[in-house]
């Protein structure tokens, strides 16, 4: 079965969305299967893998709400062996549709049950706040990354959501693990970021990813191009980092590259 992995903060602009699409691309260089889960409904995650979210027909809303079978939303990248299911600005909705709904924080768990075999890897990008969406997104993991820009807020961030992730394994009796903490948007030359990620690694130790994500043109510009930075620079600082990531998180789950 699959190994589900969240990426998830309640704050925006910290990379959750590159980091998700670059990491599949690399589990996939090393011949891992990857399902993308877009589950924000600014769709960044299906508009950097190349999809138009305004041209889908299904997404993962309709799947949500059960008005289509997971198996039919489901589309290929081109980056093989990476799929995803895409998102619309539909998805919205979705947090008011399922309020009277029981089981309400499952939905995602049981939508994507009939096709957890087929991957090696899902991983799944949730909305930058704890609403109902990112709560689904926690119960269908096992574990979470959770992506911290080197700013001065990020420790109290980081605190509060690995909070609210023990209180979601108390109230819906989950068990789902923080896989690790990943530093990013980097700037080895400024003292603040390097004293923040020093910080981080005082307060958190065994909880922070050795791979840290540089600020990095390259990485900043694939995504209007509809690509990873894999495809993009492939070569470029970024690509180096998501590549590292990629390998501890093998490492970590003790499966062996191909």
């Amino acid at each position: 079965m699959a190994r589900i992995i969240t990426f998830c903060n309640q704050k925006g602009g910290v990379a959750k969305s590159t980091s998700v699409q670059n990491l599949a691309a690399f589990l996939a260089a090393f011949g891992k299967r990857v399902l993308v889960v877009d589950f924000d409904p600014q769709a960044n995650t299906t508009s950097g893998l190349g999809i138009d979210p305004r041209k889908i027909e299904k997404s993962i809303y309709d799947a949500l709400i059960g008005k289509t079978p997971i198996g039919e939303v489901v589309r290929n990248t081109g980056i093989l062996p990476v799929d995803v299911i895409p998102a619309t600005s539909a998805l919205a909705g979705a947090s008011v549709e399922l309020v009277d709904i029981q089981n309400r924080e499952y939905k995602l768990k049981e939508a994507l049950e009939p096709i957890r075999s087929q991957y090696d890897f899902v991983i799944i990008d949730s909305p930058p706040s704890i609403g109902l969406l990112t709560i689904n997104a926690l119960t269908a993991s096992r574990k979470v990354i959770i992506p911290v820009q080197c700013e001065y807020y990020a420790l109290e961030g980081l605190a509060d959501l690995l909070r609210t992730i023990q209180l979601i394994n108390s109230k819906l009796k989950t068990r789902v693990a923080v896989m690790g903490a990943l530093l990013t948007m980097y700037d080895r030359k400024s003292r603040l970021h390097r004293a923040v990620a020093k910080e981080i690694r005082r307060k958190f130790p065994g909880y922070v990813f050795e791979a840290v994500i540089p600020r990095n043109v390259s990485l900043a510009e694939a995504p209007s191009f509809g690509k990873t930075i894999l495809q993009y620079a492939p070569y470029s600082h970024g690509a180096k980092a998501y590549r590292q990531l990629a390998e501890e998180i093998l490492k970590l789950e003790g499966i062996r590259k191909i």
